[in-house]
């Protein structure tokens, strides 16, 4: 049986998400072809990839005849227009995080997507990296036991503000909308919506003009998950620390993938994702290294790939960006006003947001039962 034809793609937007992420993603996914960029700057597109079209308006992009499958990966203000645009065209979408402005503007898009019939995603590329594999793993696996303790750091040290659209004021600028949606979205993933979400943003750097600390407790009825991002922090923070009844477990190091791009390495090469940090695990007697699993951020454009086809469900539906932009607007709300917030979630929001992360579970499991 032949290969079916791969879906082209057209990608709005070539700064640095489209050029270091997504552009080299794509195009090292197999049944993917990348026809056309939406950019300003063709010859910033020419140099790296010269054999793509490049459309100057992002709408006509959006609507290009030679793409299937639209990706959105602009600022973030232009995520909803330009995606009811393709959608209305009738393309796939996959919007780049955060997925909107607003829960409002999100249900919108939920249902549009649902409407037209057209699968629509968001860029959760994190959950593909390899320190959240590793602690995924252990935190299903039950080794830990009741966890009460989560905490995920996303520490930088860039002490000078820099000149770009996400460190300046705006709509959905600041260390929250930028780091925010990754370390909101793997909590969400391991222990679904929470109750209560409690935040604290600051400016902390000399010339700050929006929040570039931030410190988020999301709250279960036990658990207590603990988000936080920052740009003074030369070093010290682990990636992830996890307390349980039966042990804890620390991840020092991030996964390598977005250096690894930096630097040109091809997705797919020989040492890509691979991750020598390993998880350290403590118990009440002993403690013990466990291997880090490679991880491999192509995984989610295969998965796109596959739900478009039929063969697989989207890995980053609606229901979840919907939940996910949900406790991110109750953080900023917490942060205003100084009091934990529930994120604005019906019943049915909540256990839509949950169906596909404890059937995915259910599915590993099973899987690792049979091995």
């Amino acid at each position: 049986m032949s290969e079916p034809a791969p879906l082209r793609v057209a990608l709005i937007g070539y700064g640095f998400a489209g050029q270091t992420f997504h552009a080299p993603l794509i195009a090292a996914t197999p049944g993917l072809e990348l026809a056309v960029v939406g950019s300003s700057d063709a010859a910033k597109v020419g140099a790296d990839l010269p054999a793509i079209a490049v459309v100057a308006d992002p709408l006509q992009a959006a609507t290009d005849a030679r793409a299937e499958l639209v990706v959105i990966a602009t600022p973030n203000h232009s995520h909803a227009p330009l995606a009811r645009t393709a959608m209305a065209a009738g393309k796939h979408v996959v919007v780049d995080k955060p997925f909107t402005l607003d829960l409002a503007e999100a249900r919108e898009l939920a249902a549009l997507a649902q409407r037209h019939d057209r699968l629509l995603s968001v860029f959760q590329n994190r959950r593909w990296d390899s320190d959240y594999l590793g602690i995924k793993q252990a935190v299903e696996s039950g080794r830990l036991g009741a966890i009460a303790h989560f905490e995920s750091h996303i520490d930088r040290f860039r002490p000078q503000v820099r000149e770009r659209w996400r460190e300046q004021a705006g709509p959905g600028t600041g260390v929250w909308w930028d780091l925010g949606p990754h370390l909101a979205d793997q909590a969400l993933q391991l222990f679904g919506p929470p109750e209560r979400v409690f935040a604290s943003l600051a400016l902390q750097r000399e010339g700050a003009v929006v929040a570039d600390w931030a410190h988020v407790v999301l709250e279960y009825p036990r658990l207590r998950a603990i988000l936080h991002a920052g740009m003074l922090a030369a070093g010290g923070s682990p990636r992830f620390l996890v307390h349980g009844s039966s042990g804890s477990l620390l991840k020092a190091h991030a996964d390598r993938q977005e250096a690894q791009l930096l630097a040109g390495l091809t997705p797919g090469a020989p040492g890509w994702g691979e991750d020598p940090d390993p998880l350290q695990w403590f118990g009440p007697a002993r403690a013990e290294h466990w291997p880090t699993p490679a991880g491999d951020q192509r995984g989610y454009y295969a998965a796109v790939r596959n739900a478009i086809r039929g063969q697989d469900l989207n890995p980053v539906p609606p229901e979840q960006a919907v939940a996910l932009m949900a406790v991110l607007e109750a953080a900023a709300e917490s942060a205003a006003q100084g009091r934990a917030i529930a994120p604005d979630l019906s019943e049915a929001e909540r256990a839509a947001a949950d169906e596909m992360r404890l059937w995915r579970a259910e599915l590993r499991a099973s899987s690792l039962a049979q091995r």
